[in-house]
């Protein structure tokens, strides 16, 4: 049975019409309503009282979550069973933070040794333990990964940076434009950086040729092969490949196929976050994460959390027409957030096909896209409240003023609570000023966190992931591949040898492609 032919679906659908009858603004001075929809986990307040739903909405909702089955999967997630067919893989990421102990003894072992071996290391480069060939402390960190071996850890150093240990000065190079390469080591002198390469295949394209060109830029400067063995480290599943790459073993961190590239930031792929926090700042980042795990493995439908925000993401979506999600981070410190959960989200769940590959019939991941703060209210928020496309937002804000600036602080809140309003009430104007209308009746959920910690953090991440595990469960997608990503790869690798000339003129493109090639040529 597919999802819209399930009588919980065709249920919601006939309660779109009552519902919608009902302005957003009538439902939220309901106070028994208020408590239904406000949650606190892991140091957060998720408040989900801005929603355009009421009682039967949400009943209909735990209705669903039971018809798709969403929680006996996700108890198949986490014990283990290989829940990614088209590739035949277990998904595990939970078992990084010790939140799947069905998993198995042997892989949890597996995990903390090597989080042991990280910590080694991690306290080595701190205390000057790990020094350069030369005999010089380390000062600088370069990570090189791209998509979910470089989203997660930079996301993670950038908002966590109050919280920062030591001396060290972590930098991040994904882009295969050499720009970012060059910038980088400009800074850097080669016998007091460690470059850690993070690519879970070690076959990334952007990964692989940025790795080359350091490793050049070092021998360059070193004329020292054997000072490889104290300026590079690698994580990934591939340690074979690594080790041809020229990387000494001892400095090799593993993968596991049972962990997606955008959910590996609890692995060796964090090591930046563990160079930047330190291993008690690690640990509780860990930490934030399995309380969201043991929260969501074993919480009712409704009170669980990340269940909850798949639910009212799939009625946003499937049920009040929302085409894109807004995530709206009222912390500078979250810049990189809608970057991080662009790729967590879309890539998971921007899928056509149900696991026996029928073409499905109803839409699945929306846009998301977002950014911070009131510089947003300056930029895209017109559109957002008087524009004509339905969107829902998550407003991301942090209770505590962890710089002593009240003032900013109070209108940073103020601003993020009166839009949140605004998008729920909207305006009704004067008869003769129709310009200044504000449509409201937009779903929005509001994230408080406590205080912008590793604990906070790490359960905010976490709930997101669970988030979209649900969400593929209801739409019944496969969450942990991404063949879409592969056919442009494959297509760019004919164009750059005809770019590069190394194989004559190669094989002709389609003419629009074509012109633009010999355009780039006659300029080159």
């Amino acid at each position: 049975m597919t999802a819209t032919q399930s009588p919980a679906w065709q249920n919601l659908q006939n309660l779109t019409d009552s519902l919608t009858q009902q302005p957003l603004k009538s439902l939220l001075n309901d106070e028994q309503r208020a408590q239904r929809l406000q949650h606190q986990l892991a140091g957060m307040l998720f408040d989900f009282s801005k929603q355009w739903v009421d009682g039967p909405v949400m009943d209909g909702l735990a209705a669903l979550a039971e018809d798709r089955k969403v929680m006996s999967q996700a108890k198949a997630m986490l014990a283990g069973e290989a829940i990614n067919r088209s590739e035949n893989r277990a998904v595990l990421h939970s078992t990084l933070r010790n939140g799947a102990p069905a998993a198995g003894k042997e892989i949890q072992t597996q995990v903390n040794q090597t989080l042991g071996r990280m910590f080694k290391l991690q306290a080595d480069i701190s205390s000057g333990a790990w020094r350069g060939y030369t005999g010089k402390v380390i000062t600088d960190i370069v990570h090189i990964g791209i998509g979910g071996s470089h989203l997660g850890p930079e996301l993670v150093v950038n908002a966590l940076v109050d919280h920062k240990t030591n001396h060290l000065r972590i930098h991040f190079v994904a882009n295969i434009d050499a720009a970012e390469l060059t910038r980088t080591l400009a800074v850097c002198q080669p016998e007091t950086t460690l470059f850690i390469i993070a690519s879970k295949s070690f076959g990334t394209l952007e990964t692989q040729v940025n790795a080359k060109s350091a490793r050049s830029w070092f021998l360059e400067r070193t004329g020292s092969l054997a000072g490889i063995a104290k300026h590079f480290v690698a994580i990934t599943t591939n340690l074979s490949a690594a080790s041809e790459f020229g990387l000494d073993e001892a400095n090799l961190f593993p993968l596991w196929d049972w962990v997606g590239g955008r959910f590996s930031l609890w692995s060796a792929v964090g090591m930046p976050i563990l160079m930047s926090i330190g291993k008690h700042g690690f640990e509780a980042f860990l930490a934030g994460a399995q309380e969201v795990d043991q929260h969501f493995s074993s919480t009712p439908t409704a009170t669980n959390i990340p269940l909850l925000s798949a639910l009212l993401a799939t009625w946003n979506y499937n049920f009040l027409g929302a085409r894109s999600l807004a995530v709206l981070a009222y912390d500078e410190r979250l810049k990189l957030l809608p970057d991080y959960l662009q790729q967590l989200e879309m890539e998971s769940n921007g899928k056509s096909v149900n696991h026996e590959g029928a073409t499905l019939d109803y839409d699945t991941m929306p846009v998301l896209w977002g950014g911070t703060g009131t510089k947003g209210q300056h930029a895209y928020h017109q559109m957002l409240h008087q524009g004509t496309h339905q969107f829902a937002a998550d407003f991301i804000i942090v209770a505590q003023d962890q710089h002593n600036y009240p003032e900013h602080h109070n209108w940073l809140l103020a601003n993020a609570l009166g839009q949140s309003q605004a998008m729920a009430i909207g305006h009704t104007p004067a008869q003769d000023e129709p310009y200044k209308a504000v449509a409201g009746n937009h779903s929005t959920t509001t994230i408080v966190l406590d205080t912008l910690a590793p604990r906070q953090l790490g359960g905010l991440l976490a709930t997101y992931e669970h988030k979209v595990f649900c969400q593929g469960a209801i739409w019944d997608i496969n969450s942990f591949d991404q063949w879409g990503v592969e056919l442009g790869k494959r297509l760019a690798e004919p164009i750059y040898e005809q770019l590069a000339a190394h194989r004559g003129q190669g094989a002709m493109q389609d003419l629009a492609t074509q012109h633009l090639l010999d355009h780039l040529k006659n300029r080159k």
